[in-house]
Formats: C-alpha cells, sequence, structure tokens
C-alpha cells in the first residue's frame, strides 16, 4: 500500500497514456468507412460501385478509377439515377473523408444500406499506393 500512496503520480502517468493509446483506436470505430485495401475488396468481389461526392474540378484533378462523379450537393437527386440497385455496395469518396461520411448518411436514407465512406479519402487512398485516374 505504500507503493501506491508513495508513487502515485507515476500510477497516473500510466493510467493517462493508456488512455491516450486508445483515443486512435476509438476515433476509428466511431468514424466508421472502409479502409483503402477493403475498397479495393469490395469492387473486385462484390462488383461496388465508386461514387467520387468531390466537385467537378477536383474530380477531374484526381479521382479513383472508375468512380462517377456526383458532387454532395447533387447526390440526393442524381444517386437514384446514377445507381439504380440499391443492394450494390457503394464506396463513396471525397478528397479527405468527411464530405464521404455524410454522403454516406444521405446514401443509406435513400436506401443504399451498404454505402460506406473511404475511411481517409482520395488522400489515404494515394497514400495506399493505389491508383488515381486524372480526366
Amino acid at each position: 500500500m505504500n507503493f501506491v500512496l508513495d508513487n502515485w503520480y507515476l500510477i497516473f502517468i500510466a493510467l493517462a497514456s493508456g488512455g491516450l493509446l486508445l483515443v486512435p483506436v476509438l476515433r476509428g470505430a466511431t468514424a466508421g468507412g472502409v479502409s483503402a485495401a477493403q475498397a479495393v475488396q469490395l469492387i473486385n468481389r462484390e462488383k461496388a460501385v465508386v461514387i467520387d461526392v468531390c466537385e467537378p474540378e477536383e474530380y477531374a484533378a484526381g479521382h479513383v478509377g472508375g468512380a462517377k462523379n456526383v458532387p454532395l450537393g447533387q447526390l440526393q437527386e442524381r444517386l437514384p439515377q446514377v445507381v439504380k440497385n440499391k443492394a450494390v455496395p457503394l464506396v463513396l469518396v471525397c478528397a479527405k473523408g468527411p464530405r464521404s461520411a455524410r454522403a454516406a448518411a444521405i446514401a443509406k436514407s435513400l436506401g443504399y444500406d451498404r454505402a460506406q465512406p473511404l475511411s481517409g479519402g482520395l488522400a489515404a487512398w494515394r497514400e495506399a499506393g493505389m491508383p488515381v485516374e486524372k480526366g
């Protein structure tokens, strides 16, 4: 018991550092989405459709190969025209990730239950060494 009382600050530091190590894990769990590798598996195995929700200028600067451009502001109106089968998996992509998370929520509200954002967006896709198309 004397050890605990004499070294309370060491115990506090150990608990605080352990808690800080959990922050990225908890953020990742709440952020949701798929990694670049998981997205490739969905595309190859389940014929997932990739929807880029960036603006046309951003899309022209670089996008996932085969992605269809539907800007976030037009998603609710245009998604049912672009992807008619609501059972197919959707991978939603933006530059860094936040817009695709909003897009996934919109897609799910439209009945696309298998819509998922690409975690980290196009930046994570590039970082994983995946090919990017321009134009």
